[in-house]
């Protein structure tokens, strides 16, 4: 071993899989960075002087002399104002053909924020999107997932709420995009006018999987700088988290570590958890809100990634496809914000908790009834208005493409039910009715 200032340097590998090499060294850290044969590597374990590195790009070609060089120090970002409007890769280097960013240097995947130092968020973040604005309202310092199949168009929801959620700024964390997807995102982003507060960390389908590991790390970096020093609300958007947890898989598997349920690694849950608890809502106004993707495998929610997700996270947005009207829509009796009653009826218009209660309550009495069709009973009246009710309901403000602010949103409810119901029928507070009810 030869010593050079801030790096050591090894020549002896004892054990290379398709993921990582293994050799003996000492002084190293966890996390720690290395140089093995020309390519960037991690530390991922450590057993007294046996240490374990993933190599990001794969091993294939590495000889066991190759050269291991440990830089004695995690993996870093250069944050500032020159993030903004910018697109990088996993390591933080700059894939839009502009300059580096400039900036002071900071650990990525430090831990998240100490309880005594947060507050309960109470601040509404609006994305017009009324399956998300209406029966499913985000707060600012929420941790929640999409729940999706992959065939459905979940990029274009998160690209949708980038452009219309009230934040100061906005963190894409792209994992496994298509070039496709990724252009989509970085031309939408341009043409809207919104690239100075969006910062876009990204890994494509053509880059190793492996790095995929890094992106949520260089994402919630950016954003806590923007939160903690900038005092700013920052939305922090993840997709496809089960891209992610594969990505670990590939890793832990290669270490022939005795794989959990659906081969995942024993440590899904704390990976997982790791990310998703750097949400927060500082005293001082800063916030970090996260709305990550999960793509779901043939529909399976009892899949080892959704269900620890389901544990970590704040509620769920479910999104299906609704074979009555043609369009993805958030589903209203899978979807879940448990922080909502935190600002409906607060935050927003005193009707709102009562029109959402209604509204959904009267789109199950619809499901119902298109029960009794499809096994041949006889509709009643109210069955008819009900699913001419749920139709429009699904159309105007569950679908995924409507773009009204919340006011708008309660209007048009208030609108259906007095076209298809009576005010007996609806049993919402008289105060409201005197207020709101657009019928006689």
């Amino acid at each position: 071993m030869e010593s050079q200032a801030f790096q050591k340097t090894y020549t002896k590998l004892t054990n290379i899989t398709k993921a990582t090499v293994t050799l003996k060294a000492t002084d190293v850290g966890y996390d720690e960075m290395a140089i093995v044969d020309g390519r960037l590597a991690q530390v991922v374990k450590i057993v007294r002087d046996e240490i374990i590195l993933q190599v990001f790009s794969g091993t294939e070609g590495i000889p066991t002399n190759a050269e291991v060089a440990f830089l004695g120090r995690p993996p870093q970002l250069k944050v500032s104002d020159q993030l903004c409007g910018r697109f990088f890769n996993a390591y933080g280097d700059p894939i839009d053909g502009g300059p580096e960013a400039e900036g002071e240097v900071r650990d990525i995947g430090s831990p998240s924020v100490n309880p005594v130092r947060r507050k309960q968020p109470s601040e509404l973040i609006a994305t017009g999107i009324a399956g998300i604005d209406l029966n499913n309202t985000l707060v600012s310092g929420q941790k929640i997932p999409f729940f999706a199949d992959p065939d459905q168009p979940y990029n274009q929801v998160m690209a949708n709420v980038a452009l219309r959620a009230k934040a100061d700024k906005i963190i894409l964390g792209g994992m496994g995009l298509t070039n496709d997807d990724y252009l989509y995102f970085k031309n939408l982003f341009e043409n809207a006018g919104q690239l100075e507060r969006i910062v876009s960390f990204v890994n494509t389908t053509e880059n190793p999987p492996v790095e995929r590991i890094l992106v949520p790390d260089m994402a919630l970096t950016a954003a806590e700088y923007f939160a903690v020093d900038k005092n700013e609300n920052v939305l922090v958007l993840l997709t496809d988290m089960s891209l992610y947890a594969d990505a670990l898989s590939i890793v832990s598997n290669r270490m022939d570590q005795i794989p959990s349920k659906d081969s995942m690694p024993g440590s899904l849950y704390s990976d997982l958890a790791r990310i998703y608890e750097k949400a927060v809502q500082f005293p001082s106004g800063g916030s970090i809100t996260i709305v990550a993707v999960t793509t779901l495998s043939g529909g399976d929610i009892t899949h080892a990634i959704p269900d620890n997700t389901g544990y970590i996270t704040e509620g769920q947005l479910f999104l299906r496809r609704d074979s009555e009207i043609g369009k993805v829509i958030v589903d209203p009796f899978r979807s879940l914000s448990r922080l909502k009653q935190l600002v409906i009826g607060k935050k927003t218009r005193a009707d709102h908790p009562q029109v959402m209660n209604t509204c959904v309550r009267l789109f199950a009495d619809a499901a119902n009834a298109r029960t009794k069709l499809e096994n041949g009973f006889d509709l009643s009246n109210y069955d008819e208005r009900a699913l001419d009710f749920a139709r429009e309901y699904s159309e105007k403000l569950l679908a995924i493409d409507v773009n009204i602010d919340i006011d708008t949103m309660l209007d048009t409810c208030w609108e259906l039910l007095s076209r298809y119901f009576t005010k007996a029928e609806v049993r919402i507070k008289q105060e409201f009715v005197d207020l709101y009810w657009k019928g006689n």
